[in-house]
């Protein structure tokens, strides 16, 4: 019997828990039917990587999941969740859906809360509102599912959610599919040169702080290209950074584009210069593709990548501070293979896919009450 999820996203513009839920849904394949609403008009980027034959559909006239607490549109938002077998709930965009089934408890269905991250507005500290909101909120979730040994802790203390309803299950991705040759007309527009090549991936949001990748990169004294892979409301802001540092010849943004594992061994760098992350999926994919990761100390980051890539990670994030820590591998190929051969192995340890989707799997079907049913 096909289960019916509702997914209730603060975006679903392609970004590290966007791609996460798409390859469950793939996984689960005719398991289940799946319906998307994303808080953010519009912001539905990440259905292009949805499997063929995967039933889903982009909700229609949904009830808003944004704007102050009112009653009413919490009526609303749990009388539109009781038609289906399981919500599952993503970031503080989307913690309404939770509260509503908090005050309108009758037929609620159950509901799984995933946190994977913050905005620009909480990188540097939580928001004490925010905070007692999610703790009044998550007492009506089955489960918090966290990514991150930090999010853990958080959830633990600052949310003051119980040890047995916080799940921590670590990201993963398909590492064999990384382990092949790239496409090298899988980036349009994009022909690999001589010259190293800094990639990334990323939503285009103010939190992942792309011009300070583009000023990085300007400062070395070396001839290189540079990547960035992504869609978002930030797009300008990189252009004009690009610009004003007479980049233009240098960089290239095509977009979206689905299956990284086709194009991400086109770079010979990978580098994330976010405000706040927790477990990236983005530095797994690299990280399975044999690249270097530069990146400042945020998250789990420096818990992920392999030792020999530690003196890569900057403790600030600063241009010059990441600029130097790119630097050397820029001007040593050597130096760039070997690193990145040593995150490749510890990717294949401890970022397979197989695991996180059986985690997922087993607590989804026990928030149902239905052992076995997105399993094959």
């Amino acid at each position: 019997m096909t289960v019916n999820i509702l997914h209730l996203h603060s975006s679903f513009d392609l970004g590290g828990k966007e791609a996460r839920a798409v390859r469950l849904m793939n996984a689960f394949g005719k398991r289940a039917r799946h319906t998307i609403v994303s808080g953010v008009e519009g912001a539905y980027g990440a259905r292009a990587a949805i499997a063929k034959g995967v039933a889903y559909e982009i909700a229609q006239d949904p009830p808003p999941l944004t704007g102050k607490p009112s009653v009413a549109r919490y009526e609303a938002i749990a009388r539109y969740m009781r038609r289906f077998d399981l919500v599952l709930t993503y970031n503080w965009g989307a913690v309404d859906g939770v509260m509503a089934a908090r005050v309108f408890p009758k037929g609620a269905p159950p509901i799984v809360h995933h946190e994977d991250g913050f905005n620009a507005d909480e990188a540097d500290g939580l928001k004490r509102t925010r905070n007692y909101y999610r703790r009044l909120a998550l007492g009506a979730a089955h489960g918090l599912v966290v990514p991150s040994e930090r999010l853990e802790q958080i959830a633990l203390t600052a949310w003051k959610q119980p040890a047995g309803r916080v799940h921590r299950i670590s990201n993963g991705i398909p590492t064999r599919l990384y382990a092949g040759r790239p496409d090298p007309k899988a980036i349009p527009g994009f022909v690999k040169g001589r010259e190293p090549v800094v990639g990334t991936l990323a939503g285009l949001r103010a939190v992942k702080d792309l011009p300070l990748m583009v000023r990085a990169v300007g400062g070395v004294p070396q001839n290189v290209r540079v990547v960035i892979v992504g869609e978002g409301p930030e797009r300008q802001a990189i252009e004009n950074q690009v610009a004003a540092m007479f980049m233009g010849d240098r960089v290239h943004l095509p977009g979206f584009l689905a299956d990284p594992h086709r194009y991400i061994g086109l770079f010979d760098v990978f580098m994330l210069t976010s405000l706040s992350e927790q477990q990236p999926i983005s530095v797994m994919e690299a990280m399975a593709a044999a690249l270097p990761v530069v990146a400042p100390r945020v998250g789990d980051i420096a818990a992920m990548v392999a030792p020999e890539n530690l003196p890569f990670l900057a403790g600030g994030r600063s241009e010059v501070e990441l600029r130097d820590r790119l630097a050397p591998l820029i001007a040593d190929p050597a130096l760039r293979a070997s690193v990145g051969a040593a995150n490749r192995a510890r990717a294949a340890a401890l970022f397979d896919e197989d695991a996180m989707i059986a985690a997922y799997a087993r607590l989804y079907e026990g928030a149902m009450r239905r052992p076995g049913v997105l399993q094959p």
